[in-house]
């Protein structure tokens, strides 16, 4: 199939249509002579390590070889492969967070007293919040990416699915690696590992990053650009009025890890990590502008009359924006300024230790505390107007126990169980300070901590009823609880005149929920495996963590998901197609989104004044389906191919939910998703082997709001990658050219729609074409 075929893909094109165009790829390439060997991949998916092919859950399991030969070096870069699956940095207005969604079911605000829906796993230790999320693939031995309600394996909030990164364990080999890239905008990359013995029982593993590039968004000075404009420039008329660059790159993080294994029935494994991250605020592009002042409303601090309009937008293709992170005083608003920065510093300690207490029982526990800090400011409306500025800090920690007693019983273990608990207590600070002058309420600063704790048990069961049927069972209870703390304080910590009434609040949550799972599956031969299962999950509910007054302090309640699903798991032509492939129909029931405009719960019943209410918006029934392929055409010459397609429908629609209709869709689902790679690798005798690699992915049209405004949609876009490595012939050397965006495809990641009440839209660009040389030494 030509590239040119894949790239006509559109919501118009039949689903036979698509899956016949994918068909011919991969039986073109079964044709192609002696196949290669497929690779097995083992998964921990149900509490026991089994082989991918035998796991009745749609998973998505990558390597960490193939995550090298996409040029992958974070987790949101995955999910291009990943059928349903959208993981996406977010803009400035939520900081260091990730926009998480499989199969329509998610978050996208980082804010901590909100649940994912998404369940995050480094090494089994759940990560509690989007904030912080955007994990580097550093020293990884696998990604896991489980699709559909894990309510009973994952549990807390894995209503959609989750993501789940394993770690390559010390083995005490003495083995390791040095890597260095160079790219443009002086991109320059270090990692590196070591593996080593430190007696015959403890080995330790250590693994570092750090990463730093110039950003690909200036950020320019109007009155410097524009001299003539009467607007104060804040740099000198002879320098490149660039104030900074957004997009930057500037990390740095290190593991350690330690295995003791003495051979005998205990094995312990210690884990400690630190990241830090310090640059500018992500990219961000004004695409709408249409905002004057009325009344009262004072966004022009300037003596020349100016208003927030098409002046200020970025013409689509170029990365620039107006935004100065400065409001100047006026009226009786104070002056601020806030940095245009970001930074993050997190850390964490974790052991896993494995007892098998006899033949037939094994004990695992999990036990970790993590804790970050983090800030960040943003400029939403990109100009130097001063419609809307925000800066704050979020301080975050959690400390997490996990249990689980695996045994078997029966005729050759016919049996096999799991039982356990989960414990998590965490804590976060969201301090902020915002100055929303396209408003009447007065500039504040919110201080808010949110503790929460959550209690778990579970069990689990497979039976293999014969040889080839097996029937699998889970259950689990969750029981959580919330405290907010709301402190709303004029700057110079005063009684604020609006917010005053909400300075000192307490909201106060609590749930529980019981998820079950019910799942059959058939091996037919050894080759093709099928599975029907019935699963659900939840998501917590909680109190609006941004009331802008008090009445807005509202609850709201759990989300629930009930979903079934039939999957094919199989291989073909002598093992030379690789093809696992789901159908799923799901009933979503009280779907948390927030609305924007909240009338009935602000002064005057005012249409525009702030609000970011979180509300069970309504329910949904959602279909869908999804096939991954890999083809092992030589033992030379590798495809894969992803594609998947799913459709969201409201059936009831809560009249709270402002703007939200029937005929809307959950924010950030494209509908249809594919993918295809292609590598070939060219034996040189000698000299070694060279590779090289197409990539290319395509995302449809996805809406970046609950009320599917047109303004905030985002256009479908196709993405292409290539890469070329050369490797020594004991592959003790590795140099590779990469090319990122191919055809410089100008898309845009996230979108920030204010519309509605502040009168602007910012986006968030994606990286345009890059390139980098990479050289690695393997030891």
């Amino acid at each position: 199939m030509s590239q040119t075929t894949l790239t006509r893909f559109s919501r118009r094109t039949p689903a036979a249509a698509r899956l016949s165009a994918l068909a011919v790829a991969i039986a073109a390439a079964t044709n192609a002579g002696a196949q290669g060997t497929p690779e097995e991949i083992v998964v921990t998916a149900q509490f026991r390590s089994q082989n991918l092919q035998e796991t009745p859950i749609a998973i998505t399991a990558v390597t960490a070889d193939t995550m090298e030969a996409r040029s992958q070096t974070s987790i949101y870069e995955v999910s291009a492969q990943a059928p349903n699956v959208t993981l996406k940095p977010q803009g400035a207005a939520f900081g260091p967070s990730l926009a998480a969604s499989i199969r329509g079911v998610g978050q996208y605000d980082f804010n901590p007293a909100y649940e994912p829906g998404v369940g995050l796993y480094v090494d089994d230790v759940y990560y509690a919040t989007l904030t912080g999320s955007i994990f580097d693939l550093l020293d990884l031995d696998r990604v896991e990416i489980l699709r559909g309600p894990q309510g009973t394996l994952a549990g807390r909030n894995s209503i959609g699915g989750s993501v789940k990164l394993y770690s390559k364990t010390p083995t005490g080999d003495n083995t390791g690696y040095l890597a260095a890239t160079y790219g443009i905008r002086n991109r320059l990359d270090f990692r590196g590992s070591a593996d080593f013995a430190l007696s015959d029982s403890l080995a330790m593993r250590l693994a570092g990053v750090s990463k730093k590039q110039e950003g690909y968004v200036k950020r320019l000075d109007y009155g410097c650009a524009n001299p003539t404009s009467g607007i104060p420039a804040m740099l000198p008329s002879q320098s490149n009025c660039i104030l900074a660059k957004e997009g930057e790159v500037d990390t740095d993080a290190v593991r350690a890890m330690l295995n003791w294994d003495n051979g005998g029935s205990l094995t312990v494994n210690l884990i400690a990590d630190y990241t830090h991250e310090d640059r500018t605020t992500a990219p961000n592009v004004l695409t709408y502008a249409n905002f004057t002042d009325t009344g009262s409303i004072d966004t022009n601090p300037f003596s020349v009359p100016l208003a927030l309009d098409s002046r200020f937008i970025t013409p689509e293709g170029e990365y620039w924006n107006y935004g100065n992170f400065t409001n100047p005083a006026d009226g009786n608003r104070e002056a601020v300024q806030a940095d245009g920065r970001l930074f993050f510093r997190g850390w964490g300690l974790s052991s896993t230790v494995d007892w098998e207490i006899n033949d037939g029982l094994a004990l695992k526990s999990i036990t970790a505390y993590r804790e970050y800090d983090s800030g960040f400011s943003n400029d939403n409306d990109a100009s130097p107007l001063t419609n809307s500025l925000g800066f704050g800090t979020l301080d975050f920690w959690s400390f997490s126990q996990e249990l689980r007693l695996n045994g078997a019983f029966g005729a050759n273990d016919q049996v096999e169980w799991t039982l356990g608990g989960f414990y998590m207590d965490q804590e976060s600070t969201y301090a902020t300070f915002q100055d929303l002058r396209y408003s009447t309420l007065p500039q504040f600063q919110g201080n808010d901590p949110v503790a929460a704790d959550s209690l778990a048990f579970f069990a689990h069961a497979n039976w293999a009823v014969t040889d080839r049927a097996t029937l699998v069972a889970g259950v689990r209870y969750t029981d959580e609880s919330k405290k907010y703390t709301f402190l709303r304080k004029n700057r110079d910590g005063s009684a604020h005149p609006v917010l005053g009434g909400l300075d000192g609040a307490v909201g106060d949550y609590s749930g529980d929920k019981i998820d079950w799972r019910v799942s059959g599956q058939y091996q037919w031969n050894d080759d093709i495996m099928t599975y029907l299962q019935v699963a659900t999950g939840f998501k917590g509910g909680g109190v609006n963590p941004r009331p802008f007054v008090a009445s807005q302090a509202q609850g709201f309640g759990q989300e629930q998901l009930t979903s079934y699903e039939f999957g094919m798991k199989g291989q073909f032509f002598d093992s030379m197609l690789r093809l696992n492939s789901a159908v799923f129909y799901s009933r979503y029931k009280d779907i948390q989104l927030t609305a924007n405009s909240c009338p009935q719960f602000s002064p005057g019943n005012s249409a525009t004044f702030p609000c970011a209410l979180p509300v069970n918006a309504g329910n949904a029934d959602v279909w869908g389906f999804e096939s991954e392929a890999v083809v092992y055409a030589t033992e030379a010459l590798l495809i894969d191919a992803s594609i998947s397609y799913l459709d969201f429908e409201y059936t009831y629609v809560n009249p709270v939910a402002g703007g939200i209709t029937l005929d809307n869709t959950t924010p950030f689902t494209p509908e249809w998703k594919w993918s295809i790679g292609i590598q070939y690798e060219i034996d040189m005798g000698d000299l070694g082997s060279l590779t090289p690699r197409f990539d290319a992915s395509y995302q449809d049209d996805v809406f970046t709001n609950s009320s599917n405004s047109a303004l905030g949609a985002i256009d479908s876009y196709t993405l292409a990658n290539l890469r070329l490595t050369w490797r020594s012939v004991d592959e003790d050397w590795v140099a590779s050219f990469e090319l990122t965006n191919v055809f410089d495809k100008y898309y845009y990641l996230t979108k920030f729609d204010a519309s509605g009440r502040s009168g602007f839209v910012s986006a968030q660009p994606g990286r345009p074409q890059e390139w980098a040389f990479t050289v690695r030494r393997n030891f």
